[in-house]
C-alpha cells in the first residue's frame, strides 16, 4: 500500500472502525468490504474525490448495491465496480444520501410516545421518507408478551431489559410530518429501491418490513418538507394542531451535522412548546450524554434514546433492543 496523505489516511481509519465495530457484529460482508476499502489506495483515492459528507461507508456500499443489483461479493469485485464504474458511482453518491429508514426502530419510540399525553402530532426531522412516523400502524412485541397495536402487516419484536411499563397501546396520531434535505417518495419504486440498497446484506426481515412499511406510508402519505431541519422546523410546528402534543424526534440524522449545526439544532428545539426524542449515536449529544448515570463503553454500538434530552435507555441501532436506564423507571408509567 503506497503512502497516502493525511485526509486519506483518517478515511481509511473510518472504514477499519466501521468494519470492526459496525459491521463486524451485524454484517461480516460488510466488514470484510470496508477493511478491504481500507487497504485499497485506488478506492480511498476515489473517495477522495468527493465532498467529506460523500465518503462514509454506508454510502459507498449502498450506492454500490443500487446500481449492480446486489453487494460486491468480495474485495476484489469491489474494486472492479469502483474502478470500472467510477462515473455512475460518482453520480449516485453525489445525489443520493444515506437514509436508512427503518420503521422497527418505532419500538423504541413507542413506550415513550405511549407516556405522552395525546392525541399526538409528530415531526420527524431526517424523515427520509417518513416510514417511522406511523407507530400507530404497525404492530408490537415486547419481550414475547400480548401483541400491541392494530393488525397490521408491519409486525415488530423488541427485547428489553430494565424497568420500564410496556405499552398496552398505541397513541392516537392526529398529524404526521417530516422535514429532510431529500425527502423520498414511499410510492415512488425507485426511491423504495434505494432504501433497499441501504439495508446490509442478510438481512431479508428487514427488507420484508420496508416493503411493508412503505406500502402503508404511501397509503397514506405525511406532509414531508424539503429543507433544512433547523430553519424548517419553527414553521412546521406552527402549522400543527394546538389541542395535541406536539412530539419531534429523530434517528441517526444528527451525526451528519457538523458540532455549529447540531448546538443550533438543540437550541430550537428545546425553544419551541414540543417534546423532544432523540435517538442518537452515544457521542452525538454531549449534554445528553453527561447526564448517563455511568460512562458508556469506549466503542459503545448502540444508540442513546432521550426524552427532552434525559437519558433513557440504550438502543439497537436498527430496532429490535431497548436497554432501560435505572432512572428510566421514575418516568415510567
Amino acid at each position: 500500500m503506497r503512502a497516502l496523505d493525511e485526509d486519506l489516511t483518517d478515511l481509511a481509519d473510518h472504514y477499519r472502525r466501521f468494519a470492526s465495530v459496525e459491521a463486524a457484529p451485524i454484517s461480516p460482508l460488510y466488514a470484510e468490504l470496508a477493511a478491504a476499502v481500507a487497504e485499497d489506495d485506488d478506492v480511498l483515492a476515489f473517495l477522495g474525490t468527493l465532498p467529506q459528507p460523500k465518503r462514509q461507508a454506508n454510502l459507498l456500499l449502498g450506492a454500490l448495491t443500487f446500481l449492480h443489483g446486489g453487494s460486491p461479493r468480495d474485495a476484489v469485485q469491489l474494486h472492479e465496480r469502483v474502478v470500472g464504474d467510477a462515473d455512475r458511482l460518482r453520480t449516485t453518491m453525489l445525489a443520493r444520501a444515506t437514509q436508512t429508514n427503518e420503521a422497527a426502530r418505532c419500538a423504541a419510540l413507542l413506550p415513550v410516545l405511549a407516556g405522552l399525553p395525546g392525541p399526538l402530532a409528530l415531526i420527524e426531522v431526517g424523515a427520509s421518507s417518513g416510514l417511522c412516523l406511523y407507530p400507530d400502524r404497525y404492530g408490537y412485541r415486547y419481550d414475547g408478551a400480548a401483541r400491541v397495536g392494530p393488525p397490521s402487516s408491519v409486525e415488530l419484536r423488541c427485547t428489553t431489559t430494565g424497568r420500564w411499563s410496556v405499552p398496552t397501546s398505541v397513541p392516537e396520531v392526529v398529524r404526521r410530518a417530516g422535514i429532510d434535505l431529500n425527502p423520498l417518495d414511499p410510492a415512488d419504486p425507485q426511491d423504495v429501491a434505494w432504501l433497499q440498497a441501504l439495508i446490509w446484506p442478510g438481512m431479508d426481515e428487514r427488507r420484508e418490513r420496508l416493503t411493508a412499511a412503505a406500502a402503508i406510508a404511501a397509503r397514506e402519505p405525511a406532509e414531508l418538507v424539503r429543507g433544512d431541519l433547523v430553519e424548517q422546523l419553527p414553521g412546521l410546528v406552527a402549522r400543527m394542531p394546538t389541542d395535541c402534543t406536539v412530539v419531534v424526534f429523530h434517528t441517526a440524522v444528527l451525526a451528519y451535522l457538523d458540532a455549529a449545526a447540531r448546538d443550533a439544532f438543540v437550541e430550537t428545539v428545546t425553544g419551541l412548546p414540543v417534546r423532544w426524542i432523540s435517538q442518537e449515536g452515544v457521542g452525538v449529544l454531549p449534554a445528553v450524554r453527561e447526564r448517563l448515570p455511568e460512562p458508556p463503553a469506549e466503542q459503545e454500538s448502540r444508540f442513546l434514546l432521550a426524552l427532552d434530552g434525559e437519558p433513557l435507555a440504550y438502543t439497537a441501532p436498527h430496532g429490535g433492543r431497548l436497554d432501560w436506564l435505572p432512572a428510566a423507571a421514575a418516568l415510567s408509567g
